[in-house]
């Protein structure tokens, strides 16, 4: 089970405890067993959605105070022949097995819908947003990995601008400075195809159904969609956003059929 699940388990614990209510009183109002609450605050067990919400009801408290891992962290990238030199001073690590994904999903976007007038940057900050996290969610596995602040226009990915000045200097992509009607925006044209070689069908699928449901937004739009989000609403200004806070997603983000009752893990 991950560190994330512990936490909100400790959390339910000690408002439960608190408030002197019972296991069965907990378990009697969400529909569950007494011994499933046992598991819930041991964190043996992820909650669903619905659980989630009647919990921040029930307790009369935000998502946010039951969600809310403290982490934070810095970009170094390494080069194939660098893996292993890392500054100890930087916290967030870009292998270059990572870095090569990024990039070659980047492109990928770019070459589908990069020329579109709503894709500038922040509209592609929410586009792999979205790829990493509903990849996530749905097979609890990474695509990119990268990391993502909470910021006021919505996910960032912290990675995104040392990694594009690289491809810029490699002739990979080229930025332009454009306005959106009159709005100042900035573009990434792709100056190469992507290398699928490293990106699987699975993914490849996942990234197409994302493509395709969210970008003919503008960067207000996807933005303002991004923060109806869980992980969004449930992580500090200037944090990073938990992975695993997408086993908490409600409809319409929520991406995976959870069977009732059944842990994830």
């Amino acid at each position: 089970m991950s560190k994330l699940n512990k936490i909100i388990g400790q959390k339910i614990n000690q408002l439960r405890t608190s408030k002197n209510i019972s296991q069965q009183k907990l378990a009697n109002y969400l529909g569950i067993s007494r011994p499933t609450i046992t598991q819930i605050e041991k964190g043996e067990r992820y909650l669903t959605p619905e659980e989630i919400l009647k919990l921040s009801e029930f307790f009369n408290i935000s998502l946010n105070e039951l969600i809310n891992p403290k982490l934070k962290g810095e970009v170094i990238l390494h080069d194939e022949e660098s893996e292993s030199h890392a500054e100890e001073s930087l916290r967030i690590s870009v292998p270059q097995k990572n870095l090569k994904k990024f990039k070659e999903v980047l492109l990928y976007i770019l070459n589908k819908v990069g020329a579109k007038p709503n894709i500038g940057e922040t509209v592609l900050y929410k586009l792999l947003f979205y790829i990493d996290f509903d990849y996530y969610e749905r097979y609890e596995e990474q695509l990119i990995g990268a990391t993502y602040i909470k910021n006021h226009f919505g996910p960032t990915p912290k990675e995104f601008v040392k990694i594009v000045e690289k491809m810029e200097n490699d002739n990979d992509l080229m930025r332009v400075k454009d306005k959106y009607f009159s709005h100042p925006q900035t573009k990434y044209l792709p100056l190469r195809e992507p290398d699928l070689s490293i990106v699987t069908g699975q993914e490849i699928e996942l990234i197409d159904e994302v493509i395709n449901k969210l970008s003919d937004m503008n960067a207000i739009q996807i933005s303002d969609y991004s923060h109806h989000d869980v992980p969004w609403l449930t992580t500090d200004e200037g944090k990073v956003i938990p992975y695993e806070s997408v086993f908490y997603r409600t409809l319409p983000y929520s991406v995976r059929n959870y069977p009732e009752g059944i842990p994830l893990g």
